[in-house]
């Protein structure tokens, strides 16, 4: 399981991202049910490389893409950032390659980009990766009850943080658990 890793949006990602995001597996865990048009997604592709607060790799499966992931709303001030991300193709789950995601993300934010916390925020129905924030020592915050309307239905929403300083005690039982699926330490400690 060792050949997953990330690259950075390019432009040869800018369809993929429109029919991903516009797909129902991936639509049903986002905030908006609504259908992307392509003169919106082509606004938000168009800013992203100007945007210098986030950061967005598409992650790679056996060098095939297979989902997105982000830190958005990076604050240096602050120090804080939020995670995000999909696996868009079916055959990408169950394999721990949204762990592996979120543990090079972890590493670059805190060690690369020095912040001291991560935040995300997961539709309650979406047991998946809420158990993936957790097992990757996120730890749960707060409930936002009723936050956002999936399908004319209010839906709860559920915030996790993580801390520079528990990622950092933590980080070995991730590593071993990762290690332990597969993934090289090569590919786990190489930066992003």
């Amino acid at each position: 399981m060792s050949d997953v890793r990330l690259r950075p949006v390019g432009e040869e990602d800018r369809d993929r991202l429109l029919a991903w995001r516009n797909s129902p597996r991936v639509a049903a865990f986002m905030y908006s049910d609504h259908l992307i048009a392509r003169d919106e997604h082509d606004r938000w592709f168009d800013g992203l490389a100007a945007n210098r607060r986030r950061h967005d790799w598409i992650v790679l499966l056996a060098d095939a893409p297979v989902g997105l992931t982000s830190l958005v709303d990076i604050d240096r001030d602050q120090g804080r950032a939020t995670i995000a991300r999909y696996l868009a193709e079916e055959g990408a789950r169950g394999l721990g390659v949204g762990g592996f995601t979120e543990f090079k993300v972890a590493d670059h934010a805190f060690e690369g980009l020095g912040l001291r916390k991560l935040w995300s925020e997961v539709l309650a129905t979406n047991t998946a990766a809420l158990a993936s924030h957790l097992s990757s020592g996120f730890q749960r915050e707060a409930l936002l009850r009723a936050h956002v309307v999936k399908q004319g239905r209010p839906v709860d929403v559920i915030g996790l943080g993580l801390l520079a300083e528990d990622w950092r005690a933590d980080r070995p039982r991730v590593r071993a658990r990762l290690l332990a699926k597969g993934f090289s330490e090569a590919a786990l400690d190489a930066p992003l």
